[in-house]
């Protein structure tokens, strides 16, 4: 699958990695930086979203979506990762197909971004069809590239935190899934963000602390999608596991 993300901003908050573990599935640790787990939450909008070999589905490839995401290492191989906690998205199909194929945290929600100058955005969200209010309100503003060095040099928290080329889920029986992900290193800004309501994390047990967050921007980036499999320590036989192929 292809998407193209566009206006990003991600915020991110150290915890302590045991307020992060107890939520991860098995098969999962942490990933820490400079001691902490590191809780994400990032709004933006896609387009140009696209399955291998289907043909485009008009209004079904371009919406907002803010998802809830930490870092984490698989147990056994060590390979680094994305977890969601949680995807709100506005498309009630593109949230559909992936639950349905992904075996993602999907949510529909009644989402907006409006766009305040070139690079001011007010964004917001409230989930449909919760049993409680899971809502987001945020302003946001990039501020200037950074050095392609400072986003993109190994040791970094930059790096440690966008730099991530795979997937984890759980299937529908609870085993482990990865999918691989490749897109370029993240055109990172420097940002600026005032949270009006973050009920997201509270709604998946997570207790943000009482700091600033670190706030990135990004103005797009292309992504590319792998279907998933099971995660390599599930696997009887690595050695016979195919390659997956490109949604």
């Amino acid at each position: 699958m292809t998407q193209r993300w566009n206006d990003l901003l991600f915020a991110h908050w150290p915890l302590p990695a045991t307020q992060i573990s107890r939520l991860l599935p098995e098969g999962l640790a942490v990933d820490t930086f400079d001691g902490s787990a590191w809780v994400g939450v990032v709004p933006f909008w896609m387009d140009r979203v696209q399955i291998r070999g289907m043909p485009l589905v008009p209004g079904a490839n371009r919406f907002p979506e803010l998802n809830l995401r930490t870092y984490v290492r698989e147990a056994d191989t060590n390979v680094a990762g994305v977890y969601f906690f949680s995807l709100d998205a506005a498309n009630p199909a593109a949230v559909a197909a992936a639950r349905l194929f992904f075996h993602l945290p999907y949510y529909w929600a009644k989402m907006s971004i409006q766009h305040q100058g070139k690079d001011e955005f007010h964004y917001s969200s409230e989930r449909r069809l919760s049993r409680r209010p899971v809502r987001f309100q945020a302003q946001y503003r990039g501020l200037g590239r950074m050095s392609n060095l400072d986003q993109s040099r190994p040791g970094t928290i930059e790096h440690f935190l966008t730099e991530r080329y795979a997937l984890y889920t759980t299937g529908a029986r609870g085993q482990l899934l990865r999918g691989n992900i490749h897109h370029l290193p993240w055109p990172l800004e420097l940002a600026e963000a005032e949270f009006h309501t973050n009920e997201l994390p509270a709604a998946h047990g997570i207790e943000l602390p009482d700091t600033a967050p670190l706030l990135h921007y990004a103005r797009e980036l292309v992504v590319y999608v792998w279907s998933l499999d099971l995660a390599p320590s599930l696997l009887k036989h690595p050695s016979v596991a195919a390659v997956p192929e490109p949604l």
